[in-house]
């Protein structure tokens, strides 16, 4: 059995731009991936074969990304019983939206978690959230990554604050 725990399937290679993102945030938790390029229209049996083999191959989460229709995360979502991530990619030339739709659109029975247009970095974030349910170091890092973020929105606070109170003493300075 592997020990690639995400799987990031992307519709072709034109994505991997994007989908590089989504290899950043599985990165920085120490989370293994693989990428492949399959294609729900272009080589549906690749799609079936990868699908259909990823939970005996030890994937954990599948990350998939595709443009325009965009049905290769509803295609591989409805041969595995692993969650299924769908990133929707922007194209022309309605700029992704078609995508979002096509991926969000789901029909009941068949879910697909959907972020937002070229959300890679979120999708890659969302697969170690899953993750994470049963592996405590997951849960630490997760922890973590939180409390950096919740420190620079208070540094950016903080910063502001100090540049309106200048901006006040400088309003009171001309008035005098």
């Amino acid at each position: 059995m592997s020990s690639i725990q995400v799987g990031i399937v992307m519709g072709s290679d034109s994505d991997l731009p994007i989908m590089e993102k989504c290899a950043e945030a599985l990165t920085e938790f120490g989370v293994s991936y693989e990428m492949v390029v399959s294609s729900a229209h272009r080589h549906p049996e690749k799609t079936a074969r990868y699908a259909r083999g990823a939970a005996d191959a030890g994937l954990k989460v599948i990350i998939a990304a595709a443009g325009g229709a965009a049905h290769l995360p509803g295609v591989i979502a409805s041969m595995t019983l692993l969650p299924v991530i769908g990133v929707p990619i922007a194209i022309e030339p309605l700029q992704g939206v078609d995508s979002l739709y096509s991926i969000v659109q789901m029909p009941k029975g068949i879910p697909v978690a959907t972020v937002t247009i070229n959300g890679a970095y979120n999708a890659g974030l969302l697969a170690v959230e899953m993750l994470a349910m049963e592996n405590e170091e997951l849960k630490e890092k997760l922890n973590s990554y939180r409390q950096r973020l919740a420190a620079q929105v208070e540094k950016k606070d903080k910063s502001l604050r100090e540049k309106m109170k200048s901006i006040r003493n400088l309003e009171q300075g001309e008035k005098e």
